[in-house]
């Protein structure tokens, strides 16, 4: 396991991987109440946000961006497996220090993360959704930097401005979410029977049988809820899985491609270009 913890500003940035054969439990709190934002790479581990004997469960967290409050009582607890390593950013800051924040980022915060800056519990989940192509290349990069030392901590310094700036900007872009408990979880389902089936994934009106939905509120709700129609969701998932395969040398191309459900290399290396800027073939 490894954990940098860097400061900027009012900022504290903690920057967690984590890889077990066996199944561990990695557990953290906070010191004072905080304001967070965390980034899920590739890993996808499980999260459970655990205070006062209430739990809230995130099965699926890859390329996700979550913003919380949290005070002393609440435990973040990561669930780590052979496949499903930690690859974990956060960035938070004390609440204390929300008026102190350079830049107008305090007014920031309060404007589009009312419900974080003035919370109603220990533990307050605000806006989350899945980070588009910019922003998943900035945590990537982080996750695959081999710098060290002072150079290392520069770099992560430039990095973590700009994902924030980007999370704020997709924020504003995103529509205010209405759909309810239920709803969401729901929801929650059908994306990871998505996630979970990359290669053959359902039909739209099978997805909506699965999971109890018509298909009306899936396409609806779905878009509202994580900010991406239901198979531009499934497109942009795939391409990110082939991307780490091949990033990772677990997989040629072709392989890559063939796994992530694409039947023609030139259609997947067309689809990848358009998203990250660079052809499959690119990837270091």
């Amino acid at each position: 396991m490894t954990r940098d913890i860097i400061d900027i500003n009012d900022f504290t940035i903690l920057v967690e991987t984590a890889n077990s054969e066996n199944v561990i439990k990695d557990a953290c709190s906070f010191d004072e109440p905080v304001i967070a934002v965390a980034f899920y790479g590739s890993g996808n581990v499980d999260l459970q946000m655990q205070f006062e004997g209430k739990t809230r469960d995130f099965n699926y967290t890859k390329g996700l961006a979550l913003s919380f409050y949290a005070d002393e009582k609440v435990i973040c607890e990561h669930t780590v497996a052979a496949n499903k390593p930690l690859e974990c950013i956060v960035i938070a800051t004390a609440t204390r220090n929300l008026a102190n924040l350079p830049n107008q980022e305090g007014e920031i915060f309060s404007d589009m993360l009312n419900e974080l800056v003035n919370p109603s519990d220990h533990y307050v989940e605000g806006p989350s959704f899945f980070m588009n192509p910019e922003m998943q290349q900035i945590v990537d990069s982080v996750f695959s930097n081999t710098y060290q030392g002072k150079t290392k901590m520069m770099f992560f310094r430039s990095q973590m401005t700009a994902l924030l700036s980007h999370f704020f900007g997709q924020l504003a872009d995103t529509p205010s979410k209405s759909v309810n408990q239920t709803q969401r979880e729901k929801l929650e389902m059908a994306r990871v029977i998505l996630a979970d089936n990359l290669d053959k994934p359902p039909s739209l009106s099978e997805l909506s049988r699965q999971i109890g939905l018509n298909t009306y509120n899936l396409k609806k709700d779905f878009k509202e809820m994580f900010g991406l129609p239901v198979f531009k969701y499934l497109q942009n998932q795939r391409l990110t899985t082939a991307h780490d395969l091949i990033r990772k040398n677990e997989a040629t191309v072709q392989e890559a491609a063939w796994q992530v459900g694409y039947d023609s290399l030139s259609s997947f290396s067309n689809a990848f270009t358009k998203k990250f800027g660079y052809r499959p073939s690119q990837v270091k």
